[in-house]
């Protein structure tokens, strides 16, 4: 009779995350094939970006992650994906999955800060994004508080002026620049991709 009730509870799928895996195979495949690349490191934003193939004479790697959050032991696998190797540049985005956790603004802090210092090890010049804003009205964008991606972006200046990372400032978006309220569409690409190079080319062009 209990085998019966067990078997007739209603249970939960077990959900597999195979793309986060899939992703670091893709990183260390791509970055095993380079030299003195500059990675650009984040989330789904990052990873749905289409940036360049090289800036300054430097391959750019794409290492977003959909999903990534400054919880997300990227460090680590930064460095597990590098293997013996330095980037020329790393250029970290993360914000937008922390504020849907949502975490504390101290939590975000220390999280970033550690983050930062992982990355120092790995390479000679950091570069720091801004999260690019929801666009309120769409469906994502309730999942995570605007208010609280205005506080992580009001510190992001101050960590990267204490790592000696360059900060990468957005300007204003449109009014229309996401696809769901929080991934970019073309118009929100043409601005965030613009911003990334004029850092990367800050961090990396004037100095090599």
């Amino acid at each position: 009779m209990a085998a019966c009730a067990w078997a007739a509870w209603p249970k939960h799928a077990v959900v597999l995350d195979t793309h986060g895996p899939a992703r670091q195979f893709v990183i260390r495949s791509t970055l095993a094939r380079v030299e003195n690349a500059v990675v650009v490191l984040g989330d789904s934003i990052v990873e749905a970006s289409t940036l360049p193939r090289s800036v300054c004479g430097h391959p750019v790697v794409n290492a977003g992650i959909g999903g990534a959050s400054t919880e997300s032991n990227l460090g680590s696998i930064l460095k597990e994906s590098l293997g013996d190797k330095r980037a020329a540049a790393i250029v970290l985005s993360l914000g937008s999955n922390d504020a849907a956790i949502p975490n504390s603004v101290e939590r975000y802090r220390a999280n970033y800060r550690a983050l930062l210092a992982e990355l120092s090890a790995l390479t000679p010049r950091t570069a720091v994004a801004a999260i690019p804003p929801p666009e309120a009205g769409l469906e994502e964008a309730k999942k995570v508080s605007l208010a609280t991606i205005d506080r992580y972006n009001a510190i992001l200046p101050e960590l990267a002026e204490e790592a000696r990372a360059i900060f990468i400032p957005l300007p204003a978006m449109p009014e229309r620049h996401t696809l769901d309220g929080i991934h970019l569409n073309a118009a929100g690409y043409e601005i965030w991709d613009r911003a990334i190079l004029r850092g990367i080319e800050s961090a990396l062009c004037k100095i090599t």
